[in-house]
């Protein structure tokens, strides 16, 4: 019988300094610019790009700064319930997901952006597509492309080997160049899906007492069923 292995390994922080923003200066400005919100807040900040381009680990470690010095934050996204009622204790407000906000939501999240501003709080947006192409009503839309907005790019391979590598020594994983080379050339280089799948590899390896090589990811595969 496989041994479960326990839960006891820390969880990766959404900080500043955890996020790799690669040669993009896209990434890099944003980073920037969000690390001054922590301390200095300003206008409203939207971040945009596809999955697994930082955007939900940025605005955490935007709430974590914030909170570090001793703010409070109001988190919103398409899975929380409504009303949304504004804390006027609170200097930063998140949308995160806003392209998935139904018509409820997105009523609610622009009468608290609103509020938010009137009350001058920091608040910070992110989704899928840039403002211009959000399916939301044009109030909110335009409200939300007021501030600053920033494209965030996926990591080129080089920098997915750097992410991959610094997370795997985080748990105490040895990645041999074999097995680096396998996961970056047959699965998404999103750094969501790659960090959610090294995770996978770290249990299976502790369950079954083995050093991570490539054949133990095949069989991993294997057991979940799943296609390689």
């Amino acid at each position: 019988m496989r041994q479960i292995p326990l839960a006891i390994g820390p969880a990766p922080l959404a900080t500043f300094d955890a996020f790799l923003p690669g040669a993009h200066p896209g990434n890099a400005a944003a980073l920037a610019h969000l690390r001054g919100l922590a301390t200095q807040p300003g206008m409203p900040v939207y971040l945009w790009g596809a999955s697994g381009t930082g955007k939900t680990h940025l605005l955490r470690a935007l709430t974590g700064s914030v909170q570090g010095e001793g703010g409070r934050a109001g988190w919103f996204d398409a899975a929380t319930p409504v009303p949304w009622p504004f804390d006027a204790a609170w200097s930063l407000v998140v949308f995160d997901g806003c392209d998935g906000f139904d018509s409820e939501r997105q009523q609610a999240a622009f009468a608290l952006m609103i509020d938010a501003l009137s009350h001058g709080a920091q608040v910070a947006a992110a989704a899928s597509v840039p403002p211009v192409d959000l399916s939301l009503r044009d109030d909110l839309r335009t409200r939300l492309a007021w501030g600053h907005v920033f494209a965030l790019e996926p990591l080129g391979e080089a920098d997915a080997r750097a992410a991959l590598r610094r997370e795997a020594d985080r748990r105490g994983i040895f990645l041999s160049d074999e097995v680096m080379a396998y996961l970056l050339t047959r699965f998404s280089r999103d750094l969501k899906h790659l960090m959610a799948l090294l995770e996978r590899l770290d249990e299976f390896a502790l369950a079954e007492h083995r050093a991570v090589t490539v054949p133990l990811l095949k069989r991993m595969f294997e057991e979940e069923g799943a296609a390689l």
